[in-house]
């Protein structure tokens, strides 16, 4: 089935402009999800509002959206001026900046996107602002209404398209102080230093999302197949408990480990994609 566009407009640079569509490049949809029952009929139920006060069920119609500006005091907003605040869109993405790959840091990165052109005459327009953001290594900084808000986009390129993530506000991020403030300045070197390095060396490898599982999501899935082939599922053992004695010893210890497993990685690896496999089809069956 073709992906379905979330989004449709159009990318302006300058005097340069052409009609793309942007694709979500996530989904949610292959987890496993539940439905709420009633454990004694088994039908579904459905959530309800009730007044916090009369304890009495609130219609759809008269729910209202209200702002606190004070316990338990609210200021009552009309659906039609929350409408009207809404900023007008010309369905346009416009490119604002170019700076380097590196120079946002991955805490602004909201949701990933796809990004490709919808018609095939401008193809060209699509590949020239493509190449030459791959040539000079650097990423667009773009801002459009999107999703009834003023976005500040990134692109980037990646293969033969582009691809885009909506960028959290600043008053969305969490400066990093207010978690790191307290950590105390501490410089290791000597042979704790090396032997730290020595693990990194040692583990050293590349990203392939394929190498990680969802272990939740597997083991849910498996759940529900097992029970509607009537089987029973073993419950897994707890992991052992680790024992430090200390830092450096720790350190030793995991050094010499890791140029034990490293060698077995590979045999590994390959059961592991098999194992994804019938993850995914109990995942399939489940759903």
């Amino acid at each position: 089935m073709a992906a379905r566009a979330t989004w449709k407009g159009t990318i302006k640079l300058a005097e340069l402009a052409f009609p793309v569509a942007l694709y979500a490049a996530a989904t949610t949809s292959n987890r496993v999800s539940f439905h709420i029952l009633n454990g004694d009929t088994g039908n579904r139920v459905r959530r309800e509002y009730i007044d916090e006060e009369t304890g009495e069920p609130v219609d759809r119609d008269q729910q209202v959206k209200g702002y606190e500006t004070a316990p338990d005091q609210y200021i009552v907003l009309d659906p039609e001026e929350i409408a009207d605040t809404v900023p007008d869109s010309d369905k346009t993405l416009r490119i604002e900046a170019f700076i380097p790959c590196s120079a946002i840091e991955s805490v602004y990165f909201d949701k990933p996107y796809f990004i490709a052109p919808t018609d095939e005459m401008f193809s060209d327009s699509f590949a020239v602002l493509r190449e030459g953001m791959r040539k000079k290594q650097v990423a667009a900084l773009a801002r459009a209404v999107l999703f009834r808000r003023v976005r500040t986009v990134l692109l980037r390129a990646q293969g033969i398209g582009l691809v885009a993530h909506t960028l959290n506000f600043d008053y969305e991020v969490r400066p990093s102080s207010e978690v790191f403030e307290d950590l105390p300045e501490m410089k290791i070197d000597g042979e704790m230093l090396d032997l730290a390095k020595h693990i990194i060396e040692t583990k050293s490898g590349k990203f392939d999302p394929r190498d990680f599982d969802d272990r939740y999501d597997n083991a849910v899935a498996e759940l529900v197949q097992a029970k509607i082939e009537g089987r029973e599922i073993e419950a897994p053992k707890p992991p052992e408990e680790t024992k430090v004695t200390s830092l450096m010893d720790a350190l030793r210890e995991s050094a010499k480990a890791t140029g034990k497993k490293k060698s077995a990685s590979a045999s590994r690896k390959k059961s592991s994609r098999s194992g994804k496999s019938s993850s995914a089809r109990n995942r399939k069956k489940a759903g």
